[in-house]
């Protein structure tokens, strides 16, 4: 078997992140798939002030990756004005079993 009796993952973290984007043509796509590529789930949702808020958990050497590619990477074509990553915490199982964009 290859869970652990109770279900429950250890390290896991959590992040609200919300991401200040210059440009409208931040794309959400390729937001999903560097989650996907790197394992993290949770959601991204572009907000009517121009910005990308959502949430990604997964162990904490994914979930920086995941920091580190909002910050400095991005979707093509966009630049990234400020990145602000909050309400970081341990969490005992996922609350999401994949990735997706929000409307």
């Amino acid at each position: 078997s290859c869970e652990n009796g109770s279900g429950v993952l250890s390290d896991i973290h959590v992040y609200v992140l919300t991401l200040i984007v210059l440009f409208h043509c931040f794309s959400n796509q390729y937001t999903e798939e560097e989650a996907r590529k790197l394992g993290v789930v949770g959601w991204v949702k572009n907000t009517r002030q121009g910005t990308v808020t959502g949430q990604v958990q997964g162990p904490e050497d994914k979930v920086n990756a995941m920091k580190s590619w909002l910050s400095r990477v991005g979707s093509p074509s966009s630049r990234i004005d400020r990145t602000n990553f909050s309400n970081e915490k341990e969490i005992s199982k996922l609350d999401f079993s994949g990735f997706s964009t929000r409307y």
